[in-house]
């Protein structure tokens, strides 16, 4: 996140074209995709993610759709399913430009090659990675392929709601540690862009939970739907509180971080 270039917000709308300007900004922000500007904002405008962050939720399900759709339609085939799973989670991480893949590397270098608070933000600002990082990406893709691989095999369809149910919930996740910890940077995008306050942390929450149970209880079960949302928002949880510890909040890598886990956790709860 930090790679993105702060801008002034926008005076916001208000009711559903307000919500609808605040999801249009979340998928601009978290995404490369060409998204127009609503209710008369500004496009290049910096959401402001006090009141924006309720759309997380949603924003992260509508990125996955491309990759969901992938996943459905190709498991019809008979493709073999790791291959399947790559395919689509290289659609995953080219609707965000790999955004959440690089704050999890970032993160991993810096806490593991840093001590002092000032070291670790100074490694996860560089651009280079190291083998921590590559560890970590790795480690992430590789839970994430199994995850995704072992959906297709049980149902294409209910494995393509699933991956929708676990964007969407990965989002709603990495909100915690933005509405909890303080931004460590002050000239990062993470501390430009705002922390969500409670109204727009807890609706944020509350979507991510309702698109859970509507998209995963169907196919794998009430059971299965509470243990990923718990799994994936604990993960969340203790990242940050990793983070509090070690530098004293968070920045937009641990942002990022927080939505690998989140998602990784997600798909271990339902498939437990």
């Amino acid at each position: 996140m930090d790679a993105r270039e702060p801008h002034l917000p926008h005076e916001p709308a208000t009711g559903i074209a307000g919500f609808a300007a605040d999801l249009a900004g979340c998928l601009r922000f978290f995404s490369r995709l060409p998204v127009p500007a609503f209710a008369g904002g500004d496009p290049a405008a910096m959401p402001d993610f006090s009141r924006a962050a309720r759309a997380l939720s949603l924003a992260g399900l509508i990125l996955a759709a491309p990759a969901a759709l992938c996943l459905f339609l190709l498991g019809l085939t008979n493709l073999p399913p790791l291959l399947i799973a790559a395919l689509t989670l290289a659609m995953l991480a080219a609707a965000t430009g790999a955004l959440h893949e690089d704050g999890l590397a970032d993160m991993a270098d810096g806490f593991g090659g840093g001590r002092e608070t000032e070291r670790v933000l100074a490694i996860m600002k560089d651009s280079r990675i190291g083998s921590f990082g590559a560890v970590a990406l790795v480690l992430s893709l590789a839970a994430r392929l199994a995850g995704i691989a072992t959906l297709v095999q049980a149902s294409p369809a209910w494995g393509a709601l699933a991956l929708l149910a676990a964007a969407a919930m990965s989002r709603a996740s990495m909100a915690w540690i933005w509405y909890a910890l303080p931004a460590i940077r002050s000239d990062g995008a993470s501390h430009a862009a705002g922390r969500p306050d409670r109204p727009a942390f807890y609706l944020n929450l509350a979507i991510g939970a309702v698109l859970t149970l509507l998209l995963v209880v169907p196919g794998f079960g009430l059971s299965a739907a509470l243990l990923a949302f718990a799994l994936a928002l604990a993960a969340a949880v203790a990242l940050g509180a990793y983070a509090m510890r070690r530098i004293g909040g968070q920045t937009g890598d641990v942002l990022g971080a927080g939505q690998q886990v989140a998602e990784v956790a997600f798909f271990i709860g339902l498939l437990i």
